[in-house]
């Protein structure tokens, strides 16, 4: 993921850079001296910039934990000015994220079964739908299963994106068992040849223990079918959730045992500090990041272009 574009023609670093504006000025634009681009790095910048980070989501000991190693640094003549800050800075926020940044590899025995997982309203039925596209160009047969079987709009809205995708499709009636849809459409990739299976799922249901037994219902389901599956639980989080977003990932990982995250609609937020407070705060590394609506927004995630673009 870097300047010299993508599949599409574009670029996703474009993108991606215009998706961070909004954390990028609230990081920055509330540092005068940073805003400015010029001056010398004192106490009142540093505070400042802690602030700035905590109001990012970035998360508070995150947050003290970067300024007091750029204190120190300062107090060491090596921070001379804010440049040399924002430089420091940025290498600091790609060495946290580094660790995380581990892409989906989808790899025989096939079908390779992706459990996607996430409340309602984070964009988990888009964000199948950009992963079946982005497979598909990565030369993978897809199958996505319309789990979410508890809203007639869940399943009208995959089949749109099965079709820009060129992925098939398996779905049910509203209302019917989510584990039966994950069930036929794993036996519909093994007849088909299918390398990839997307299982979408219900992200709100009477209660939350309801929701999570569904949810470890078509864990049971898909295991018996194709041993080892799911290969991976996909859970996806929306940036703009700030900290709920680690609620809700804390909640999905102690249920599903969560492998990857996706997170999404981070050019909707001044919150995208969220990413660094999510590999403090979660073991699974973030497989995509997205930055909007249409199918080449979703990328791998990729730590050096990331702390690039909020720089």
């Amino acid at each position: 993921m870097n300047e010299s574009g993508d599949r599409t023609g574009g670029t996703f670093f474009s993108r991606l850079k215009a998706g961070l504006s909004k954390t990028r000025e609230l990081l920055f634009m509330n540092v005068e001296a940073i805003a400015r681009g010029i001056g010398p790095v004192d106490e009142a910048v540093l505070s400042e910039l802690e602030e700035a980070l905590v109001l990012a989501d970035a998360g508070a000991d995150l947050a003290v934990e970067y300024v007091d190693t750029l204190r120190a640094a300062w107090r060491r003549g090596e921070l001379p000015d804010v440049e040399a800050l924002r430089s420091r800075l940025r290498r600091m926020v790609e060495e946290t994220l580094a660790p995380r940044m581990a892409p989906l590899v989808v790899a025989p025995p096939y079908p390779f079964v992706v459990l996607v997982v996430g409340v309602n309203g984070v964009g988990k039925t888009t964000t199948i739908g950009k992963m079946a596209s982005w497979l598909k160009g990565e030369g993978h047969s897809v199958l996505v299963a319309a789990a979410d079987t508890f809203r007639a709009a869940a399943i009208d809205q995959l089949q749109v994106w099965a079709d820009r995708a060129g992925a098939g499709i398996v779905r049910h009636k509203e209302g019917a068992d989510s584990s039966a849809v994950a069930f036929d459409a794993v036996r519909a990739a093994k007849s088909r040849g299918s390398h990839v299976v997307l299982v979408d799922t219900a992200g709100r249901l009477h209660t939350k223990s309801h929701l999570m037994e569904e949810v470890r219902k078509v864990v049971r389901v898909l295991g018996k079918e194709v041993p080892g599956a799911p290969h991976e639980v996909l859970l996806v989080l929306d940036a703009t959730g700030g900290r709920n977003a680690i609620a809700q990932a804390k909640t999905f990982q102690e249920v599903t045992g969560v492998t990857g995250l996706a997170l999404t609609k981070l050019d909707g937020t001044a919150k995208g500090g969220v990413v660094l407070s999510v590999t403090r705060e979660v073991g699974a590394p973030i497989r995509f990041i997205g930055v909007g609506e249409k199918a080449e927004d979703l990328r791998p995630f990729d730590a050096r272009s990331f702390a690039e673009a909020l720089f």
